[in-house]
């Protein structure tokens, strides 16, 4: 699983944060070793220069009097302590640092151990090697641990608030690229009302206006098609009319042509009608909120025609969807005809919300022979029909209205055999809440 974030956004706030970090890291490697560390450098030479002073004069094995040590702090504010007590005046806490001894031991030409004690003041510890056992202590006013603690929360301050301005600057940056993102979805379910201004970048400038230019050209072919398919399905019912009239003054002895003449008719301005009702938009201006539940019922009530068991089984106080009731109710129609044209059984009808998802599902199940698992994706496409287990009846139009019209309410629809035999097809809408969010 990759750490970087999937999102333009996300990408750009995350490389301006390691950037950021990088440019830390780094000045803090750059003060460290051309400030601090010449700096600590220049005081442990001044430190050994000072020291040489106190035992210049000393042979191994002399031993510091009080007197001595009194004097010299008088004069220079250093102390020289014996073992003992410079364990009671803070040596036990102090950390010893193995460059600074290393570099004390050269200036004073032999072993000798600094140790460094933080406070206020910062305390230097030195044990020269003309008096093993006595530390001279050398308080270091200039070196407070408060300033360091600032230049920590001044380095920690500027990180910060360098994130805060990546953070601003990418999403101003991508404001543009969501909205786009937001239109796109709409023209994907049949909105193209949506005009996006043209702001931002030079490129995101140039992206909008081929987004506009899209939706207004796929706008433009939408209702040029609507149109075509209105005109012709005109056209056809003109002669199929005149024909029907013919058909009424054939003789009494050729009722039998006549039936099967009047049935091609009703077949053929029965596709006619899912031609048109598969070109028309349900667009969110259409929708209004409504109760689920009181759609499903009604549906049942006028399939009940059809002298056929329908159970019908739905959960109380359902959360209201946004809606074309009138295309929904041709969904579940079409959905309840299926079952019934393609099974002898009952059918089954029910509704449920769904708590993890916020969303309303409405399920007709059959008992009739199923679909292959193959083709449950590809008889929602135009044209398209079941396999012949399921018949070959109609233009192959009724699965691809019933997606186009889900798929504008903002939800999904899927086909699924059941385990006991028999299919099941569940229609998904998203509630008010989440509705509101995709429209």
């Amino acid at each position: 699983m990759s750490l970087l974030p999937k999102s333009a956004f996300g990408q750009t706030v995350f490389f301006v944060g390691a950037l950021l970090l990088v440019n830390q890291i780094m000045s803090y490697i750059t003060v460290t070793l051309y400030v601090f560390k010449p700096t600590f450098e220049q005081v442990n030479l001044m430190l050994a220069k000072q020291v040489k002073t106190v035992f210049i004069d000393w042979e191994d094995g002399v031993e510091v009097t009080s007197e001595l040590s009194e004097r010299f702090f008088e004069i220079t504010g250093i102390e020289v302590m014996t073992q003992r007590e410079a364990y009671i005046n803070g040596l036990g806490e102090a950390k010893e640092y193995t460059l600074l001894s290393k570099s004390m031991s050269e200036q004073l030409n032999g072993s000798a151990r600094v140790r460094i004690s933080q406070g206020d003041p910062v305390v230097y510890w030195v044990e020269a090697p003309q008096a093993p056992g006595y530390w001279v202590r050398v308080p270091l006013t200039g070196f407070s641990e408060t300033k360091l603690e600032f230049l920590i929360f001044y380095l920690s301050s500027i990180g910060f608030l360098s994130v805060l301005g990546g953070w601003w600057f990418a999403r101003h940056l991508n404001r543009p690229l969501k909205a786009l993102q937001t239109a796109a979805g709409r023209v994907g379910v049949g909105d193209f009302s949506t005009r996006l201004v043209e702001r931002g970048s030079t490129e995101v400038i140039e992206v909008t206006k081929a987004f506009n230019q899209m939706s207004k050209g796929i706008a433009e072919l939408e209702s040029d098609r609507r149109l075509l398919m209105a005109g012709v399905s005109h056209d056809l019912r003109t002669p199929l009319t005149r024909i029907r009239l013919a058909t009424e003054m054939m003789a009494d002895e050729e009722d039998y042509l006549k039936e099967g003449i009047i049935d091609d008719i009703e077949d053929m301005n029965a596709i006619i009608d899912q031609f048109i009702e598969y070109l028309r938009h349900h667009n969110s201006g259409e929708m209004v909120l409504e109760d689920v539940n009181t759609v499903v019922e009604e549906v049942v009530h006028a399939e009940q025609q059809h002298q056929r068991t329908i159970h019908l089984s739905t959960q109380e106080e359902l959360t209201p969807v946004l809606m074309n009731s009138v295309a929904l109710k041709r969904v579940l129609t079409n959905m309840i005809e299926n079952a019934i044209r393609y099974s002898d059984a009952a059918i089954e009808v029910s509704t449920e919300y769904n708590v993890l998802d916020k969303s309303v599902l409405i399920k007709v199940q059959d008992r009739g022979p199923g679909i292959p698992e193959e083709e449950l994706e590809s008889v929602f496409e135009p044209f398209k029909q079941g396999d012949q287990a399921r018949g070959s009846e109609g233009s192959g139009l009724g699965l691809a209205i019933i997606k186009r019209i889900v798929t504008t309410h903002g939800g999904e629809v899927r086909l699924q055999n059941r385990p006991d035999g028999g299919l099941s097809a569940q229609v998904r809408l998203p509630s008010a809440g989440k509705a509101s969010e995709k429209i």
